[in-house]
């Protein structure tokens, strides 16, 4: 066997895959107090998972940024670096199965790249998962992203956010009645656990989904591929589908493994054969 690991190395989760030439093995991520622990710890689970050993692996491919604090070869096997936005780049779009795809990144923060004939990362913003579990420490009492949606999946948006038939009398097309004025405009003293939930998720999606939009304006590139671990939420999916009804001319998918996509696409410049 020659088989290739892609290792997403990020600030407190750990991504792993493994390609046999074209196939995909399988996916594991772990979580651990540093960096380097969890990604030694992904390499020695992944194996048992999938019942290989060090000899079974040809090279090690690392991203994400952690892979700045390893300059060794991992366990004496040739290991490579790709910079995180290429791996992103080329992890949309392999997933989406497209050749040409605006790649959007729901980390910590949000990163856009535009992935054509090469990955060029167009910008960013602070507004992603840490917002959702910074903002849910202190206005849910949890960091859990799993309590988050649980609590979302009761709460009602109506509850929260300015909606634009609260200051509109007449209907616009380009403005439904159902469509957010405000974030947070309509929260009253007595607001819910839960409807606080949907509005931040609400708040997080829309923004990333808004800012693709733009991204996408003045550029023929129209397809949207939405990737990270916080972009398999079933609530974001709902926002997105919202956004791409009100913006015709965009299309937002949300391919399966989005959650390991930079990993996966650490490996594609060392596959035999890529898209």
């Amino acid at each position: 066997m020659s088989i290739v690991l892609g290792i997403d190395i990020g600030g407190s989760t750990t991504k792993i895959v493994g390609f046999d030439k074209q196939v995909l093995l399988g996916t594991l991520q772990v979580r651990a107090a540093d960096q380097i622990t969890s990604m030694y710890g992904a390499i020695g689970n992944f194996l048992r998972a999938n019942g290989l050993k060090l000899g079974d692996i040809s090279k090690i491919v690392l991203t994400g940024v952690g892979a700045s604090f390893v300059d060794e070869d991992i366990y004496e096997l040739p290991t490579y670096k790709v910079d995180e936005f290429q791996a992103i780049g080329y992890g949309g779009r392999r997933l989406a199965g497209l050749d040409r795809a605006l790649v959007v990144s729901i980390g910590t923060g949000t990163a856009f790249v535009r992935a054509d004939k090469e990955n060029r990362h167009i910008g960013g913003s602070g507004v992603g998962g840490g917002t959702l579990v910074g903002l849910s420490s202190q206005l849910l009492e949890t960091t859990s992203v799993d309590m988050i949606e649980s609590l979302a999946i009761k709460g009602d948006i109506r509850n929260v956010d300015l909606m634009i038939r609260d200051i509109m009398n007449a209907e616009t097309p380009l403005l439904p009645p159902q469509a957010t004025a405000a974030n947070f405009g309509n929260v009253k003293s007595d607001v819910r656990k839960e409807d606080m939930a949907i509005g931040l998720i609400n708040m997080v999606f829309q923004t990333v989904g808004m800012l693709s939009v733009f991204a996408c304006l003045n550029d023929d590139i129209k397809d949207v591929v939405v990737i990270g671990a916080l972009a398999m939420l079933p609530q974001g999916k709902a926002i997105l589908y919202t956004i791409s009804k009100m913006y015709t001319g965009v299309r937002f998918t949300i391919p399966p493994n989005a959650v390991f996509a930079t990993a996966i696409g650490a490996t594609v410049p060392f596959l035999e054969a890529t898209l």
